[in-house]
């Protein structure tokens, strides 16, 4: 299942319920889901593996724990930080 951007045009309680369903899916079924977010807290959460995108091109691909805490690449760093900023 490819999903991109799956709540980006949706109010704040109907995307957590769209993300809560999409939890369950995850949990429960052997279906693949590939999502484009910008929903970090819910990409760390629900993912086996975290890819970063730059220009098109695969910049990093990790476990959510190893991407997260300690990111490799320094566009990956710069867009955590910034989300970091952000708060």
């Amino acid at each position: 299942m490819l999903l991109d951007e799956v709540t980006s045009a949706l109010d704040h309680n109907l995307a957590a319920e769209v993300l809560d369903v999409l939890r369950d899916v995850a949990r429960s079924t052997d279906v693949t889901m590939l999502r484009v977010t910008h929903a970090m807290r819910f990409a760390r959460d629900i993912s086996d593996r975290v890819l970063m995108f730059n220009e098109g091109r695969t910049v990093e691909s990790a476990p959510p724990a190893e991407l997260f805490d300690a990111p490799q690449h320094e566009r990956t760093w710069r867009f955590l930080h910034s989300l970091c900023d952000e708060t």
